[in-house]
């Protein structure tokens, strides 16, 4: 039973994600007369699905851990020199379905699309959950520093509001922490409001391994402060649609910038690799929050929808990125590489992509404790 606890949300969750991205990837091929033979959520053999008008099999499969949209005559590589081949191979309406004889800004529009799709699902998500349960507006006010922590030696002092840490305006309390702990600086830039003047400190945090809020072991950055509402009260608002989406594209953003410079830190060998999990971290995870209510299911499902979107965007074949990458090349040289260059860029992709889950699913076997 508790395996279903964990299981059946992370199902859920990632079908609705994939779902959405595929339907990304959909949309622009329909929109701009590219055939679809298939729309698949999962991989491997097909449990149940049906065929469209239109010829398109919509379909789930028994391994629900992603998904495809099939084009007609569908290829993975494709060369200069096929294209008379292909055009010998279909009459005239077969060969303006095919998505590779599409101009290259249709190409890229439609492999763009299921990106795109994860990244409007996230702020669609974040827009609902600020117009129904509402955003935070608390102001953040040091209650107690820690006597010889960071904070005390840097000179923040009881009383002091927090304005802004490196450069992002603070404007809810529960902003402080997540500001801090995904700061991939070694300083943390802190201004805060003392007596109507605005003084700025340079702190450097500690790292110590604790809980995260769902009770998983974590390395969390501390400064030594406790942080209460201004007024004693949380001050939490109901938002208009167009505010609403007006925050949850600003949230979108700040995951999408936090995310990137956490990847860039992991290539200059300072960010820290425990933090990779791959499906069962995830599915643990999801399995966790989704105990605290639909609100923070969403939650969960808009920050995986905006990883899924931003993973897939990395210029590395087998990818979406990868894709665009050939794209731009093709763009540059006036025509596409040749066969043998893409398929020796797809083994280069699929050994990163293999490599990458062998070492997620390393930390996630340790944080089960099992390895």
């Amino acid at each position: 039973m508790e395996v279903l606890t964990y299981i059946l949300p992370f199902i859920i969750l990632l079908t609705v994600v994939v779902f959405v991205h595929e339907y990304g990837h959909y949309y622009f091929a329909k929109k701009y007369g590219v055939g679809v033979t298939d729309f698949s959520i999962g991989f491997g053999k097909e449990v149940f699905g049906l065929t469209d008008k239109n010829g398109t099999r919509w379909k789930f499969c028994l391994i629900p851990l992603g998904g495809y949209v099939k084009f007609f005559g569908d290829r993975n590589v494709f060369s200069q020199s096929e294209q008379q081949e292909i055009l010998k191979k279909y009459n005239k309406d077969d060969q303006n379905k095919l998505f590779t004889l599409k101009p290259l800004y249709q190409r890229s529009l439609i492999v763009a699309g299921g990106p795109l799709a994860n990244f409007v699902l996230a702020i669609f998500i974040f827009s609902f959950i600020y117009m129904v349960d509402g955003k935070d507006f608390t102001p953040a006010k040091i209650s107690d520093v820690q006597i010889g922590s960071p904070a005390d030696e840097a000179g923040l002092k009881k009383d002091d509001i927090i304005i802004s840490i490196n450069d992002q305006k603070v404007s809810s309390v529960v902003e402080v922490p997540t500001f801090v702990n995904s700061s991939t600086s070694e300083k943390l830039k802190i201004v805060v409001l003392r007596k109507s003047a605005e003084l700025s400190f340079l702190i450097t945090p500690k790292e110590i391994l604790g809980k995260d809020n769902l009770g998983n072991t974590a390395k969390k950055k501390i400064i030594g402060i406790n942080i209460s509402p201004l007024s004693g009260e949380i001050n939490r608002k109901r938002l208009g649609p167009a505010t609403a989406i007006f925050y949850a594209s600003k949230e979108t953003w700040f995951v999408t910038k936090t995310t990137l410079k956490f990847v860039g830190s992991m290539f200059k060998g300072k960010g820290d690799t425990s933090q990779l999990g791959g499906p069962i971290r995830i599915a643990k995870i999801t399995g966790q929050v989704s105990q605290f209510g639909i609100i923070a299911f969403l939650s969960i499902m808009a920050y995986i929808s905006i990883s899924l979107g931003l993973i897939n965007l990395f210029p590395i074949p087998l990818l979406d990125g990868g894709h665009l990458m050939f794209y731009a090349i093709e763009k540059i040289l006036g025509r596409p590489l040749s066969q043998k260059a893409q398929e020796g860029f797809f083994r280069i992709g699929m050994f990163l992509l293999l490599s990458l889950m062998f070492f997620t699913t390393i930390n996630d076997l340790k944080d089960l404790g099992l390895f």
